[in-house]
């Protein structure tokens, strides 16, 4: 078992990496026990510090708008029962008293010749393309553990990146370390003057333009707005969001569909933009420079911004892997997780969490509250891999016995789980660690794109 100093040891790390003062650490307290398994690793580290650093930026920024001092940031309290059921959140919804499927039938690991593959099939393009890549005859496990059994695992990855698909080989150690966070341009510029904010939401006014997709950037996002903001979610309309998907992470947020491409939908784009105080970014590297959305133009155009940017891989070239698509469960993989996490017979394994994605989007959620409370004008990266090398490598130096971390009997997550209205029905879901959203999400893509009046 961890002591707390261990545990805390890890808030502290998170608190460094996106440049909070040291003595600050200290205003973050621990309450209350959760349970995210036992494991090979410290996940529930991992979980509350995430929490914690972002509890913390919060009331950072909301002392920097009461006109106060870093010395005037008040105690942040966190449930670890509230971390804990918030880190599974996908598991816990219930759309109109339905369970949803968290993971489609092709996506999961499958035996290849010399190890194993795991595969990512939720979205239907994905699928598409694993089906036409293995060139099954029908898209069914048996098809795919038949196409792969007589492939090394790297030919099956490949082949199927090549064809727009999504596989990752199972990597015993990645071996390339990857920062928890990456600065990469500080403008010198400050945002717009942000006023006071009204008691407990201390990101009142602040408008976040999320061009995020999945679970860590809607994760950010939504807990941004949950802190007040006013957050409205951009996505292109020929690639639709699962519906299932956008019920558990649409919360604290509007939702409209606009075409970069098509200059109607540009020209709201560009007006969007100018309005924005935050931009938060989850595609893969190079994907939206085309469009002008990359950070370094974003800040040249508006040097007061402050522009979150995110992917899987990382943002340092390491050979086939920069610039790909990719997803919790594959970095896993491909980042030696699953190995660890690997049963007696050797069948990898996955964390008791999608712990890369929540407590990236976490993180970058604290990024983006510290930097407001700096002024603005910044550019911030964050990735998957940076968490996963943080998890392996900094997080369990502590140990194993690390992982047990919170995990209490009297965990139940029924205190933390509320309902809500929908445009999906009547939501069964994870609260906020920070509070409470007013309602449920709308329906994806049905929001106008415009920004709310300011207040």
């Amino acid at each position: 078992m961890a002591t707390d100093r261990e545990r805390d040891r890890g808030t502290a790390q998170a608190w460094e990496a996106i440049g909070g003062a040291p003595e600050l650490v200290e205003r973050v307290r621990y309450a209350g026990t959760g349970d995210l398994g036992e494991g090979p690793l410290p996940v529930a580290e991992l979980a509350r510090a995430t929490v914690g650093v972002c509890g913390l930026a919060a009331g950072e920024l909301a002392a920097v708008r009461a006109g106060c001092t870093a010395e005037d940031v008040s105690p942040f309290v966190v449930h670890e029962g509230a971390v804990a059921t918030a880190f599974v959140s996908e598991r816990h919804l219930r759309v109109s008293g339905r369970t949803p499927v968290t993971f489609a039938p092709l996506s999961g690991f499958w035996p290849t010749a010399d190890g194993w593959v795991r595969t990512h099939a939720n979205y239907p393009h994905h699928e598409a393309a694993l089906v036409r890549a293995l060139r099954l005859p029908a898209a069914t496990p048996e098809a795919v553990r038949a196409a792969v059994a007589g492939r090394t695992a790297e030919e099956v990855q490949e082949l199927v990146y090549a064809r727009g698909g999504l596989a990752v080989a199972v990597a015993r150690d990645h071996g390339l370390p990857q920062p928890l966070t990456e600065p990469v341009r500080v403008s010198g510029a400050r945002g717009r003057e942000l006023g006071r904010a009204r008691a407990g939401l201390p990101a009142t006014g602040v408008r976040v333009l999320d061009l995020t997709r999945v679970i860590a950037g809607p994760v950010a996002t939504r807990t941004l707005g949950v802190l007040g903001a006013d957050v409205l979610r951009i996505d292109p309309p020929g690639l639709p969001e699962a519906d299932d998907a956008y019920a558990d992470t649409g919360f604290g947020k509007r939702s409209a569909l606009l075409d970069a491409g098509r200059s109607e939908d540009r020209a709201v784009l560009e007006g969007l933009l100018d309005g924005a105080d935050v931009v938060v970014t989850g595609y893969r590297p190079g994907a939206l420079e085309r469009y002008g959305l990359g950070a370094d133009r974003l800040l040249e155009r508006r040097p007061g911004l402050v522009v979150a940017e995110l992917c899987a891989w990382g943002w340092r070239p390491w050979g086939p892997w920069e610039g790909r698509r990719g997803f919790d469960s594959l970095v896993q993989a491909g980042y030696g997780i699953a190995a660890r996490c690997a049963d007696g017979a050797g069948v990898p394994g996955v964390l008791p969490a999608q712990a890369l994605d929540h407590g990236t989007g976490y993180l970058l959620a604290a990024g983006v509250l510290r930097a407001l409370a700096e002024g603005g004008g910044r550019g911030l990266r964050f990735s998957l891999a940076g968490t996963a090398s943080w998890l392996l490598r900094d997080l369990g130096a502590a140990g194993a016995g690390a992982a047990s971390g919170s995990r209490g009997a009297e965990y139940s997550a029924e205190p933390w789980l509320r309902e809500s209205p929908s445009g999906y029905g009547v939501l069964r879901h994870a609260a906020s660690p920070f509070g409470e959203w007013p309602s449920g999400p709308t329906r994806w893509g049905t929001s106008h794109p415009s920004w709310l009046p300011r207040g």
